[in-house]
């Protein structure tokens, strides 16, 4: 089966309604030994003793799904069909939402596939930045990435030697769940060694010497940055080509070649679909990964629509009608938590609409400690709009990991429009060991925003920024260059009929931006 992936689709309003509002008129009850519809009255009065109306079914209810018939309790033949249909189409939409970060992880692999990566000694890496040609999830444009993906089915275990000097790295497995840090924020502290990634349920010798770790599945995701050096990529390009080696463990005195692709300036597609594609996709991962991969719950959510390991995913026409329409009314739902979220605690500040997009603190997604259990619209929220799930994101580390704040409004509430002109200052001393950067998306792709410029954004560590006289400095956003005389360097492009959000990045925050007595400014839209 093909499983190329597709953009975002444009949400169908006739095709949201279609299991939410259904038509709700009165329909004759078509079971045969009921003439007509019972009051509650009439029910309770065929008791002995006095039975609460909160147990009973009355023979008539008004839904959303339309009307519900039933004779003392059970149900109709066109009930019975009708709440069938709506099961399989609230499962088909929770199948979308929960398997974002499995279709996400394998969206990678897929594109990485595509450029010619298929082994683990093969790795991608953008030697002059990641620019707005590939569709990869909220990427940035202010280190260089090295990513390769890991099958430990087929090498079993793998080592991982980093280099010293190597920035913030992270292993996940293929279902975006958190491995190992490298790097800077890993064991190694970014003084470099060799980390071992050991397959599900591995029960062979660990040798000594390693940093070791154990993944829940065959496919893992390596990724690691390394910083700019006066401003420019060279240097952490030189250090991964040569100091970075991938290998299983068994070829560990025969070592494969290392191959680097240089995946700059290169147009590929690293995202899952969004339409019905989006479920062979899933079905893809639960096929090749094994049982213990996923807990019993989410297999059998996945198992109610259809995919379950060991048998083919083959619908029949009315559930594939069903799940068509469920995987439109997914995406828009995602779509809503990520750029309208209902959360309080969105909010990163107590004033203006900063958010964050990784919400309660806990890369396990894990809410308020445990007593809320798994915090299902956190992890969509973050896995429909990014990648890399690691403590380093959400920990407070300070001068270590990375923060991150999503600017998708102006100062009014109104999402950011491409065709208007904009300000954004950021103030003086920014909480920044490394460095800080702002980076434009396109809220279709959640990849960079492309435009005339093909780094769509801003760094104190790359660009020439201009500051003001009280050492802030101040970002233009618009169709047309907007900036004063002089400070061209501080602008950036956007598209009219397209909207657009940010990323404000901090690499090695300091305590300022965790105890929010510094904050960034606000759009400010330019009348």
């Amino acid at each position: 089966m093909n499983y190329r992936l597709k953009l975002p689709i444009t949400i169908s309003i006739i095709s949201l309604l279609a299991f939410g509002c259904q038509n709700a008129e009165k329909k004759e009850l078509t079971t045969d030994n009921v003439q007509e519809a019972q009051s509650i009255d009439s029910i309770k009065a065929k008791y002995n003793t006095d039975i609460p109306e909160k147990i009973l079914t009355p023979d008539v209810v008004e839904t959303r799904i339309g009307t519900l018939n039933f004779f003392d309790g059970l149900p109709s033949d066109e009930t019975v069909q009708k709440v069938y249909d709506q099961l399989d189409f609230a499962r088909g939409v929770e199948t979308f939402l929960s398997g974002i970060p499995a279709t996400s992880i394998e969206g990678l692999r897929l594109g990485s596939e595509d450029m010619g990566a298929t082994n683990s000694n093969q790795v991608l890496i953008f030697d002059e930045l990641m620019d707005s040609n590939p569709l990869f999830l909220t990427g940035n444009t202010s280190t260089v990435y090295a990513s390769m993906f890991l099958d430990l089915e087929k090498d079993g275990p793998t080592v991982v030697e980093v280099p010293a000097g190597s920035g913030p790295g992270t292993v996940n497995d293929a279902y975006f769940r958190f491995v190992i840090d490298m790097g800077a924020p890993g064991p190694d502290r970014g003084k470099g060694g060799k980390y071992l990634i050991l397959p599900p349920n591995y029960e062979g010798e660990i040798p000594s010497g390693y940093f070791v770790a154990n993944s829940s599945s065959y496919v893992n995701w390596v990724i690691l940055r390394g910083f700019l050096v006066d401003a420019k990529p060279e240097s952490s390009s030189k250090m991964y080509r040569e100091g970075l080696k991938v290998y299983p463990l068994k070829d560990k005195d025969n070592q494969p070649k290392m191959e680097f692709i240089n995946a700059s300036k290169k147009a590929f597609n690293t995202i899952h679909a969004n339409d019905y594609e989006f479920y062979e996709e899933l079905d893809h991962v639960v096929q090749r990964e094994p049982i213990s991969f996923l807990d019993p719950e989410l297999r059998g959510l996945f198992a109610s629509i259809g995919i379950e390991k060991g048998k083919p995913f083959a619908p029949d026409q009315r559930l594939e009608g069903i799940l068509r329409d469920a995987v439109i009314v997914g995406n828009a739902t995602a779509r809503a938590i990520v750029f309208k979220s209902r959360e309080k605690e969105a909010r990163i500040f107590e004033k203006g609409s900063w958010e964050s997009g990784f919400l309660g603190g806990n890369y396990e997604w894990i809410k308020d400690e445990g007593n809320g259990g798994r915090y299902l619209d956190a992890r969509t929220r973050f896995f429909y709009a990014a990648t890399v799930n690691t403590p380093a994101m959400v920990m407070k580390m300070i001068g270590l990991g990375s923060q991150y704040a999503l600017g998708m409004r102006d100062s009014d509430g109104n999402y950011l429009d491409g065709k208007k002109n904009y300000t954004l200052n950021i103030p003086a001393n920014v909480p920044a060991k490394e460095f800080w950067s702002v980076v434009m998306y396109d809220p279709q792709t959640r990849s960079m925003l492309q435009t005339d410029q093909s780094l769509p954004s801003v760094s104190s560590q790359r660009t020439p920024l201009v500051k003001n006289d009280d050492g802030s400095v101040t970002i233009y956003f618009g169709p047309t260059n907007n900036a004063p005389k002089g400070s061209e360097a501080n602008w950036l492009q956007s598209v009219p009929g397209k909207g657009f959000f940010v990323l404000f990045r901090l690499y090695g925050p300091l305590e300022p931006w965790f105890d929010r007595s510094w904050q960034p400014g606000e759009f400010e839209l330019v009348k």
